[in-house]
């Protein structure tokens, strides 16, 4: 009397017929054979996702433990204030129109790179758009920069975002959580090192395109002062940088910000400004740790909802 095929083997002869067209005897075979190779690594996977599962459910139950108003009473958090979230609007929407009217033009032999151009008003209407779309960009720019000079909350905002030691630490210990080396994730404080990854790649993608973009703007002028090897240069560095932040926005940002499967379809934060309390105990906990000590909240501290007029 011959085995039964398990589970799984008769899953692989399935899909072999189903999908590849293999004959049922022929499936089978296979089957059979894969099985004993794919079986390990099933297995391993199994384990990998188990250990995951009751990760997360040790952190829920010492998250009940530790703080039950936070599981049961749901409470909100300010974590950005309104004039953080219309500079965010105000750089979002000129990205996106810049990105737009910009990109065509670097791969302007394809079909949508025309079709695109002739939406925003053919090739003499989309560069007036670009050009209208990067006077907001370097306007939000000024503007955080005075942010950042004049507030208190910018200048604390500041001090948060800068790299520090620790950021490197906590990058290691999220890739060990990955690989199933540790089942404890890094403990972040108001911003994580890919938070301020996000930040400095602005501060390093507007450099490069505000600036070689006034150049290739005021061309003839430049050209009266610098040699054509400066303009050509400044083109190459605003085309390549326009396409690696495009890639960094959709790939990087846009991934940990909205598509995270914890975050789909969409994270209302950049809208709202606010966070709830379940998030800040799992994704910021030592900032939730500094505001519910009961110790004096700073200027950047994100504030519990119900506290009025705590947003300057």
């Amino acid at each position: 009397m011959t085995d039964q095929p398990s589970h799984l083997e008769k899953a692989i002869a399935e899909q072999l017929r189903s999908a590849h067209g293999l004959d049922p005897e022929a499936a089978a075979h296979r089957a059979a054979d894969m099985q004993q190779r794919l079986a390990p690594r099933f297995a391993t996977w199994v384990r990998r996702e188990l250990a995951i599962l009751e990760s997360r459910e040790r952190k829920r139950t010492r998250a009940q433990a530790h703080h039950p108003r936070a599981v049961a009473g749901g409470r909100e958090f300010q974590r950005f204030s309104l004039n953080v979230r219309l500079q965010h609007a105000v750089m979002a929407i000129s990205v996106i129109f810049l990105i737009l009217t910009g990109l065509p033009l670097k791969f302007s032999d394809l079909a949508i790179s025309k079709a695109i151009i002739n939406f925003f008003g053919g090739p003499d209407v989309s560069p007036i758009v670009h050009r209208v779309a990067a006077s907001f960009l370097i306007f939000v720019g000024l503007w955080h920069l005075a942010y950042i000079a004049l507030t208190r909350e910018g200048r604390a905002h500041f001090m948060l975002l800068l790299p520090r030691p620790q950021d490197a630490r906590d990058a290691w210990q999220q890739i060990n959580y990955f690989l199933g080396r540790t089942d404890e994730r890094p403990r972040f404080d108001k911003f994580s090192y890919v938070e301020k990854f996000d930040y400095w790649a602005v501060y390093w993608g507007m450099v490069i395109m505000i600036g070689s973009g006034t150049v290739l703007w005021f061309t003839n002028q430049f050209l009266k002062v610098f040699p054509k090897w400066f303009t050509d240069i400044a083109k190459e560095a605003h085309s390549d940088e326009a396409l690696l932040a495009t890639l960094a926005i959709v790939i990087w940002h846009f991934y940990n910000v909205h598509f995270n499967p914890h975050k789909f379809p969409m994270n209302p934060t950049f809208i709202t400004g606010r966070i709830s309390e379940q998030e800040m105990i799992e994704e910021h906990p030592l900032e939730y740790e500094r505001i519910t000590s009961g110790a004096p909240l700073g200027p950047a501290d994100s504030r519990p909802v119900e506290e009025k007029g705590g947003q300057r």
